[in-house]
């Protein structure tokens, strides 16, 4: 049964290798606008279209689920019976269609393809955590795709589409105990919503407090004009808790120019341009920023068999270092991962599975500090 799922999960990466990385304009010519781009102005989805937080079908996982995805584990592992922790994760994009602008929370083929992004990420939180993870009206793929003339629609669907993630969450820590510690993590997309959760619901606020971590994997974060507002600090070494983790996966020769041009246009959490600014890198495999690893630091990388028959996890096959500018080398392009790889080296779609069983014991790290504490 694992060995199967995992075959979805690979599925679902192959389907989604376009979509995950085109919101940093890795591709820009116009075919690839006129696929992705809605073909019509913002408007907002009809309130009788929101999600019930209070029902299970508003949910991609939680606990009490049934065929909960993120309680998958490759052999070897397994979900904890009785998770101290609670976890709130927001699934990346998964919707490809120009219709609209924001998903159908409910859209079947999104759901499936979240549930890919489940087996493949937040499962390495799955021994500390009780899972609990929103379908949501997601802005679709075409809003992170820059084109002149429909920012300000692109804009609009992000925006409207965290005010599912907000309500989710307030629908989250009402259902948790008051004083259980909580781990966020998140995924492109995901992990955008993320931060504007945290700048706008944990940072000065008692719950900042039951934070063991946030993971806000695959979305730039600028140290200087983002980091400050998101109230919690970087994690400086393993262990750590109530700190921020972020990397963006290259392997060699890199080119991250797209993501570099899209970053230094942006604006910052502060309200400045985030241009030349080093953006936050945590070493998935030391716990710590600006810091290197070789491969035999890896505890696992979640990685399919040949014809794709079977999965497991290969321990010391990718090593790791931050870069001055922020993002993650891992060298050499690994073995097991080259149909799947983005222009520009860019191996975002595999950010949590390159280092799966070093993320999970970060995880139980930090949560062991967290509860001492």
């Amino acid at each position: 049964m694992a060995a199967r799922r995992f075959l979805y999960v690979i599925a679902g990466l192959i389907m989604l290798t376009l979509a995950a990385a085109i919101g940093w304009n890795i591709f820009q010519d116009q075919l690839m606008r006129v696929a992705f781009v809605p073909g019509k102005p913002f408007t907002l989805p009809p309130p009788d279209s929101a999600p019930d937080y209070q029902k299970a079908d508003a949910w991609l996982s939680r606990p009490g689920l049934k065929d909960d995805p993120a309680l998958w584990a490759p052999k070897g592992f397994a979900p904890a019976a009785s998770p101290p922790i609670a976890v709130f994760y927001v699934p990346p994009t998964t919707y490809l269609g120009r219709d609209r602008w924001n998903a159908p929370y409910d859209d079947r083929d999104a759901y499936e393809r979240q549930r890919l992004f489940a087996m493949s990420q937040v499962s390495a939180f799955n021994n500390i955590g009780a899972i609990w993870a929103p379908r949501y009206r997601q802005a679709v793929l075409g809003s992170f795709l820059p084109s002149s003339g429909v920012n300000d629609d692109a804009e609009k669907a992000i925006a409207f589409a965290y005010t599912d993630i907000e309500r989710a969450f307030d629908a989250f820590v009402a259902s948790i105990p008051r004083s259980q510690p909580i781990l966020l993590a998140g995924h492109s997309q995901g992990a955008l919503h993320l931060l504007h959760l945290l700048s706008r619901r944990v940072a000065g606020q008692p719950l900042a407090k039951r934070i063991v971590a946030a993971y806000a994997v695959g979305w730039p974060i600028s140290i200087a004009h983002d980091l400050p507002a998101l109230g919690l600090p970087a994690c400086e070494a393993p262990g750590q808790p109530n700190c921020i983790l972020s990397w963006q996966s290259f392997a060699e020769p890199a080119d991250p120019h797209q993501v570099i041009d899209i970053y230094d246009r942006s604006t910052g959490f502060d309200g400045k341009l985030r241009r030349g600014s080093p953006m936050l890198c945590i070493n998935p495999l030391t716990g710590a920023p600006d810091s290197a690893a070789l491969p035999s630091a890896n505890r696992g990388a979640l990685i399919p068999s040949s014809g794709l028959k079977d999965a497991a996890i290969e321990q010391g096959s990718i090593g790791a270092r931050c870069t001055p500018q922020g993002w993650l080398s891992i060298g050499a392009p690994p073995r097991g991962f080259s149909a799947y790889i983005l222009p520009g080296n860019n191996y975002h779609v595999f950010d949590y599975a390159l280092f799966w069983a070093n993320v999970r014991a970060d995880a139980e790290a930090r949560t062991r500090s967290f509860l001492k504490k």
